[in-house]
This record gives structure tokens, C-alpha cells and sequence, in this order.
């Protein structure tokens, strides 16, 4: 990726944008947004990075390591360390017996009257959740400076093909009318705005962060609509719309 420069307003990052206290009485970490653990080697250049407070980034560890070694799984249809090609997913499975097992038990076989054998994987939703709003808050505040210190009024997350055409044009920004998306242009000395203007790591309204890999969209209309995909497998949509 390319680093750019953001000028946006130094008030907008006096605190923490996932609890809302006062940054300068905590004690920090600079946190990548995307979490780092989605991305594979070689990671790319300049990942985005924001200031959040120590406690905060420690609160998501778990639920990323659950999302990663869940999505791993799904992926290549096993818990199987040695069957994943994520190699992040496949160390939190070596590591942690329980959590293998866990995902193992949300594992669903069936059989069709073809005698084809089909899995399905029930996730823990809440927990993928957390992941992905915490994602969302830090791409709005990366990207146009506004941190997002509400809850969103909607979260969606699903497997991409379950999207039929209609549905999967729209979250892509490919239907008609989705021109509208750049009427509201972002603040000037954004990132978003910079991005805009010279089309870096753009793909249409998409921010690729890692081809094939990792994407997101903002839209902002007197509202913010993130959407991620992460492995071309699992969309996610978060709006911000208070």
C-alpha cells in the first residue's frame, strides 16, 4: 500500500475510538486496521495503523484469533493445521488445543442422496461481530478521520456467494444508480479524500489492502456504510447511520 498523509482535525484523536476515554491517561499500542492476522506474507507496505488504548487492543485478541482460525477452517473445510494455507490460522489451531476443538464442534456433516458429503459451520456470530465492527471503526477513523464511538445501528455478516446477483451488485457498488456514492465528497486533507484524487489502492469504491485477500468500502452520505471482505469468502456491512 502507499502511505498517505492525513491533516484531518487533531481534536477528532484526543481518544480511543472503541472505548471513548481520553488517550493521553492510557497507556496505548498503535493497532493495523486491518488486523494484521486477516493478511498474508509477504504483508504489504505501509499497513494502516491507528493509536488505541492497550486495553481496547488486548480486548479483541481472542475474538480475532477465533475469526481467523474459524475462517481458515471453513476455507479449507478442516481443522487441520497442516491443511491450512493461512499460516496465521494454522499456528492459533497448533497452539490452541481447545479452541481446535471448539470449531471442530461447530462443524456440521451431511450427506446427499447422491452420498456427497457437505459441511456447514456454524460460527459464533457475536464474536465475529466484535471483529468486524472493530475493523470498521478503525478503517472510518484511517480513512476520514471521524472516530465512530456509538454502536452501529446495523451489522451484517455472511459467506459472499449466499448473496444472490441483485444483493451481490449492490454491495459491490456495481448497480445502477451507485454513482451517488461520490456526491459527498470527503474532508479535504483525508485520506479518503487523497485516495479520491490520485486512485491509490483503489479498485472502483474498493480499498484493496491485499488482493484477493482483504478489501474495504466506506460510504458516506450523512452516514457511514463500511463494507469488508476478507478472503473473497466473507463479506461483512456495518452502518454508522445516527
Amino acid at each position: 500500500m502507499y502511505a498517505i498523509d492525513d491533516f484531518t482535525d487533531n481534536r477528532n484523536k484526543a481518544w480511543c475510538i472503541h472505548c471513548g476515554k481520553w488517550l493521553n491517561e492510557l497507556k496505548t499500542n498503535r493497532d493495523h486496521v486491518p488486523t494484521k492476522g486477516f493478511l498474508r506474507k509477504p504483508y504489504p507496505d505501509e499497513l494502516p495503523l491507528i493509536e488505541i488504548c492497550r486495553e481496547c487492543n488486548s480486548s479483541f485478541s481472542l475474538d480475532e484469533e477465533y475469526l481467523i482460525a474459524f475462517l481458515g477452517s471453513v476455507i479449507c473445510g478442516s481443522t487441520d493445521p497442516e491443511k491450512h494455507s493461512n499460516e496465521r490460522s494454522a499456528r492459533i489451531l497448533q497452539r490452541t488445543p481447545k479452541l481446535k476443538d471448539r470449531i471442530e464442534r461447530a462443524k456440521i456433516e451431511s450427506t446427499t442422496v447422491t452420498g456427497e458429503t457437505r459441511l456447514l459451520w456454524k460460527p459464533e456470530q457475536e464474536r465475529i461481530s466484535r471483529v468486524v465492527v472493530k475493523n470498521a471503526r478503525g478503517h472510518v477513523y484511517f480513512e476520514y478521520g471521524e472516530p465512530m464511538l456509538s454502536a452501529p445501528t446495523h451489522i451484517g455478516v455472511a459467506p459472499l456467494e449466499t448473496l444472490d446477483k441483485i444483493q451481490r451488485e449492490e454491495f459491490e457498488g456495481l448497480a445502477v444508480g451507485n454513482g451517488v456514492e461520490l456526491a459527498n465528497w470527503p474532508e479535504v486533507g483525508s485520506r479518503m479524500m487523497t485516495r479520491l484524487l490520485t486512485g491509490q489502492n483503489l479498485n472502483g469504491p474498493w480499498v484493496v489492502v491485499q488482493e484477493g485477500v482483504y478489501r474495504y468500502s466506506i460510504l458516506q452520505q450523512g452516514f457511514f456504510l463500511v463494507r469488508i471482505v476478507i478472503e473473497e469468502y466473507l463479506a461483512a456491512e456495518i452502518l454508522w447511520d445516527e
